[in-house]
């Protein structure tokens, strides 16, 4: 009696391979389509996020929030003990080449620069080890709001009425009571005065990091540039009356004498205090670090300066420095990324004008 003849395969056995790499691409398609948000049309995301800061008007070539401001150059030089809180090289090298942007809040880039409530200061220190530490800075002290989500609200709520030319107040209030802890910015943004330059504003990362030093002891860190200049108000009818390029304009005449300097102080956290919530202020009596001082030489337009065609990320860190958990500043990444990108396919087609003083 002969032996049964072995089973043929399956017809679809063949088929696997195909299958799994099916499987894969529709996976990928699948994150692709969570993460632009088409599966989810209530979730926030940066391309949303952006087209909500645009709100259908976009200026072409320019960033779609800080849209105005100038390149600065200089370097930074740490103080002794900075290592002692991060092992990032930034700490431990003589001196580090900076190169930055100082800026005003909006996205108009020819809005009037005193009419700006909020100033900026980003910036990119290269180490000799080919590492990076990008930031971006604002002169409010805390954030407005603690998610992403609230940040979208906020933008729209903020949106000024075609009627009147300002905010709804109903809409505010709404937006208020969902989120009351946007009412310490907004006390902030209604009674601080208002800084008559760039150089003598203070900036504020916002945003916690963690800091490892050599021997491995983490800290959680956030930090400010404290200006040497002395503080000194805008006067109020320079808001509206003065030139266009008022901020840009008595920066220059500064250089003019010498270069400008700011210190960085980081504030460190202790047990208890909100790591990963930049809307919430640490206690006054937290202990500050002098770290280094930022020197600024020099500036240059933004439409040819070095500074254009950096996205200020500032979850770009070296080595000993890294990102907290606040869902805020993962935001302001990826909205930033999506941003950079617009604008850089507009730079290549030519939409951007060829200077960014006057009126478009």
């Amino acid at each position: 009696m002969s032996e049964p003849l072995p089973e043929s395969p399956p017809r679809w056995r063949p088929l696997l391979p195909y299958v799994g790499i099916a499987a894969i691409v529709g996976l990928l398609a699948a994150a692709f389509a969570w993460t632009a948000g088409w599966l989810t049309p209530s979730r926030v995301t940066a391309p949303r996020l952006v087209d909500s800061i645009e709100n259908g008007k976009p200026f072409a070539g320019f960033r779609r929030a800080h849209a105005r401001g100038v390149c600065v150059a200089g370097w930074f030089e740490p103080t002794a003990g900075a290592a002692a809180l991060s092992k990032a090289r930034v700490f431990t090298q003589p001196v580090t080449p900076a190169l930055g942007r100082l800026s005003i809040g909006g996205g108009d880039p020819y809005g009037l620069e005193g009419a700006a409530r909020v100033r900026s200061l980003a910036l990119q220190l290269d180490t000799d080890d080919g590492q990076r530490w990008r930031m971006a800075m604002n002169s409010f002290p805390f954030f407005a709001v603690s998610t992403p989500q609230a940040f979208a609200e906020q933008i729209l709520a903020s949106r000024p009425d075609p009627a009147t030319g300002k905010p709804d107040p109903q809409k505010l209030q709404a937006f208020l009571e969902r989120h009351p802890e946007a009412a310490n910015f907004m006390a902030w943004a209604g009674s601080a005065p208002w800084s008559d330059s760039f150089a003598n504003t203070r900036y504020n990362g916002v945003h916690a990091f963690r800091f490892t030093s050599a021997d491995g002891e983490e800290n959680y860190v956030r930090w400010s540039f404290v200006p040497e200049a002395a503080f000194e108000p805008l006067d109020p009818e320079q808001r509206q009356s003065g030139a266009p390029s008022l901020l840009t304009d008595e920066l220059q005449a500064r250089l003019a004498r010498g270069p400008l300097r700011w210190t960085l102080e980081l504030t460190i956290a202790e047990a208890g205090d909100p790591i990963e919530d930049p809307s919430q202020p640490w206690p006054e009596d937290r202990q500050r670090v002098t770290a280094g001082t930022f020197v600024l030489e020099r500036a240059s337009d933004q439409a040819t300066g070095a500074c254009r065609d950096i996205n200020f990320d500032p979850t770009m860190l070296p080595d000993g420095i890294a990102p907290s958990g606040d869902p805020v500043l993962a935001a302001r990444a990826a909205a930033y990324a999506v941003s950079f990108n617009h604008r850089q396919r507009e730079l290549a087609a030519g939409e951007r004008p060829a200077a960014t003083e006057g009126a478009p």
